[in-house]
């Protein structure tokens, strides 16, 4: 292992000033107008005015994103919101109709026609015209209210706390002990986490409703029929529509929810119990104590760079990197968030990493999804803009995907007992066959949503049933549990916080049981296929970076039961 890493520096800025810190937006004003003025009268100087504005807008893109960590590090500190706030607020809504002005001015180039056939740039020029086409004033201060609204779920999520034999639990800690062999512990702890969700459900309730009309009101005010097709728009999802969605949705119906089905029922047969109850879907059929991973923060990320290491020595340095530099905040506490995430920093290029460890397995497998999207952002660094360094959603979540289950061949890091390994590996492709439908649950429940704006609660209640029921396994007994289902959904963040943002996790699932296919079939042939695909960053489309992989972009039934059989041979052999 590399004791001293080469810590990167940030590149030198030859358009904003080397000192320059976000303050104001007075302070940025001047640098905005400079590019508004700037001339582009040949192919060089519309490059070179790219190259200054992507140079302002990672130095301003990292600001929030340290303004957005610490408010998450730290839900309950004032002063770290209050600056976070005063970007959305303040900052924010002032860029965004100079930006459209820059957009404006870039596309009545005569350059830019030319410029659009040189690869990579046709991927940018494409995402301009989009942003162009639908951005309306108005939305501006219609979107630093949605913004505001959506900290309020991290901060109402981030103080949900338990107690538990005198010591208050986060509800990440907490949802340790539904691994406990006692099931009378188990169930006393889900009824413990639920009731402390249902405690804020009309809360939840009604801050989703609010945001839904916000954001139905900012797909009218750009000509749209709905809040989905607006943001697939704002995606940039030139490589598929929502039909493919619901293919999507049919194939797993088709494809994946029997082998759930079959799942649930050996579980109830293995545990032997009468009924099987939400509270049993996580212990170990066998009885054995919950797998531990590492014991701590310091275990955890010391294991993860070895594991990355044993795998590549490029993979483990970046992790090596980001720990050097503080980049790694994984352990759960008190007035932190929910969740995890890996931030990218335009500017130094060495992103950030989030997470509310506790000791599960689980939390083993979170620090290799995002540090796939962490050794993503090495990967890109480098490349000249920002947005060449911004891939999409689909090809994003395939990096931190595929990294989960290329990185199993040295999971002995974490698991010295081979019978312990054996059963790690069951229980990450078991997660597989378990994450699919619930990305469809989401993603179909978002279309419902987007498409009946005006719906009631009750509406939105009978329609979450519904489509949870589609994507579930029959087996699990809900009786007396029903109130927990019906909000079952404000658990999922995404729902809140980034709309239309899960298909993804699907759609990359496919493509990194295709990726750990080859993978197992040739290990240099397919990591060597999956670094490649993730240099392209946003030089590609999705199904070209895919091909660069060695995989296919398809949602079909067929191919969906191709893979599924591959991962049932796994979990066979495991």
């Amino acid at each position: 292992m590399i004791d001293s890493p080469k810590i990167p520096q940030r590149p030198t800025r030859t358009f904003i000033k080397e000192s320059f810190v976000v303050t104001t937006w007075e302070a940025l004003k001047p640098y905005f107008d400079e590019l508004l003025g700037k001339s582009l009268n040949s192919m060089q100087e519309l490059k070179g005015w790219l190259h200054d504005r992507s140079e302002l807008e990672s130095a301003i893109g990292e600001d929030l994103g340290w303004r957005y960590i610490h408010m998450t590090c730290y839900t309950d500190n004032k002063e770290y919101s209050d600056r976070y706030q005063d970007f959305i607020q303040n900052i924010q809504p002032q860029i965004a109709p100079v930006t459209d002005q820059l957009n404006r001015k870039a596309a009545a180039s005569p350059f830019l026609a030319s410029l659009a056939r040189e690869q990579g740039y046709n991927i940018l020029v494409r995402n301009l015209k989009k942003d162009i086409e639908i951005f309306r004033e108005e939305n501006v201060p219609i979107f630093t209210e949605i913004n505001t609204e959506t900290q309020k779920y991290a901060q109402i999520s981030g103080a949900m706390m338990i107690e538990w034999k005198g010591q208050e639990l986060t509800l990440q800690q907490a949802s340790v002990l539904l691994l406990d062999t006692d099931r009378d512990v188990r169930e006393a702890i889900y009824h413990k986490i639920t009731q402390r969700r249902l405690q804020d459900k009309e809360s939840l309730e009604t801050l989703y409703t609010k945001l839904i009309q916000l954001r139905h009101r900012v797909a009218l005010n750009a000509g749209f029929a709905n809040f989905r097709d607006y943001m697939f728009k704002a995606y940039g999802r030139f490589d598929y529509s929502p039909k493919d969605c619901f293919d999507f949705h049919d194939s797993i119906s088709s494809e994946v929810v029997p082998v759930l089905e079959e799942l649930a029922e050996n579980r109830k047969g293995q545990l032997q119990v009468e009924t099987l109850r939400p509270w049993d879907k996580a212990v170990d059929t066998a009885g054995r104590p919950a797998l531990k991973a590492f014991d701590g923060g310091k275990d955890l990320t010391e294991k993860s760079i070895e594991c990355f290491r044993q795998l590549d020595p490029f993979l483990g340095e970046c992790l090596q990197i980001m720990n050097a530099m503080g980049h790694l905040d994984l352990e759960s506490r008190k007035g932190k968030a929910p969740g995890g995430y890996n931030y990218p920093l335009a500017e130094i290029g060495v992103p950030f990493i989030f997470m509310n460890a506790t000791s599960t397995m689980r939390d083993m497998t979170t620090i290799m999804h995002e540090g796939g999207h962490a050794v993503h952002n090495f990967l890109t660094k480098d490349l000249s803009l920002g947005d060449f360094k911004s891939p999409p959603m689909e090809v994003a979540e395939l990096a931190s995907m595929s990294m989960e289950l290329v990185s199993m061949d040295h999971w002995d890091v974490f698991f010295r007992n081979p019978d312990d390994l054996a059963r790690a590996k069951i229980e990450q492709l078991e997660d597989i066959i378990e994450t699919l439908p619930w990305v469809a649950t989401i993603d179909k429940f978002q279309h419902w949503i987007y498409e009946h704006p005006d719906h009631t609660p009750s509406q939105r209640k009978s329609n979450w049933n519904r489509i949870f029921h589609e994507f579930a396994d029959t087996v699990t007994d809900w009786r007396g549990l029903e109130e927990a289902k019906d909000y079952l959904w404000q658990k999922q963040l995404h729902l809140y916080e980034v709309p239309f943002y899960y298909i993804e996790y699907g759609m990359a699932q496919l493509g990194a049981i295709a990726i750990w296919r080859n993978f197992k079939r040739d290990k240099k042939q397919g990591l060597d296929g999956y670094l490649n695909a993730l240099k392209l960053g946003n030089l590609h489309t999705i199904p070209e970076i895919y091909r660069a992989a060695g995989i296919k972009f398809d949602f079909s039934k067929s191919y969906i039961r191709e893979l599924m059989s591959f991962v049932r041979e796994e979990v066979s052999s495991a």
